[in-house]
């Protein structure tokens, strides 16, 4: 006979009143991903479920199904493509658009430089929010653009949240965020510090990129206090 878990599904312990307890477990799966594991094994996904393997397995076929999740080479499971698309979603709703922007607008307004706010897409990152500086010479960034994960300043906010390893992302995550000259583009410098959810998991990089001449210490306490405000809007503490 197969052995009864000792603890309830973690589904169980917070069911939706009036939903669909399968359901409800399903839905759990979904948050053995984050920032810290992307790409769990089954026995991952199960240890953070509750849920035995084999029942583990039947509702990730429905998840694949429906584009949720995909199964890698390995043997891992990462988050599908419908769930870029349902962020995407998200991400251009009015209620996240109301708060990134004003945020934008006063680091570019108080900086002069270019502002904007990144989230990452598999192994690069999109900008799903810009002001541009008002000055002519600049970066040339335009919303929906798809920018390397592993160069620049908000890029290697994102992997270093995400646990990447490495000297250059040990600092990041002691200082809180990213000051770069030249890592993706040689005549650009990038500033960048990760913005945070209520439940503490980082949801993108606000970052401010200029001509690496301009690119002063003094810019990385003020893109440091915006990202903390900007994270307290959405429910970080």
């Amino acid at each position: 006979m197969p052995r009864r878990p000792s603890r309830p599904a973690l589904a169980d312990e917070n069911a939706a009143v009036g939903g669909v307890g399968t359901l409800d477990r399903a839905l759990s799966i979904l948050g053995a991903f984050s920032t810290v594991r992307p790409m769990p094994t089954l026995a991952e996904i199960a240890g953070h479920t509750r849920i035995a393997k084999s029942t583990v397995l039947r509702m990730l076929a429905s998840l694949r199904h429906a584009h949720l999740v995909w199964q890698l080479p390995d043997g891992r499971y990462a988050l599908g493509t419908e769930v870029e698309r349902l962020q995407c979603v998200r991400s251009s709703s009015v209620s996240l658009e109301s708060l990134v922007m004003p945020v934008l607008h006063e680091l570019a307004a108080q900086t002069g430089e270019s502002a904007s706010y990144y989230v990452r897409q598999g192994e690069q990152r999109l900008c799903l929010f810009r002001v541009d500086s008002p000055r002519p010479v600049r970066d040339h960034m335009r919303v929906g653009d798809l920018l390397p994960l592993r160069r620049g300043a908000a890029g290697r906010v994102l992997l270093a949240q995400a646990g990447a390893r490495g000297p250059v992302y040990a600092g990041i995550r002691r200082d809180g965020m990213a000051v770069m000259a030249g890592d993706r583009v040689p005549e650009l410098g990038g500033v960048a510090a990760p913005v945070f959810d209520a439940t503490a998991h980082v949801v993108g990089a606000l970052s401010l990129s200029m001509p690496v001449e301009r690119l002063h210490p003094g810019l990385a306490a003020v893109v440091r206090q915006a990202a903390r405000r900007l994270s307290l809007a959405l429910g970080a503490t």
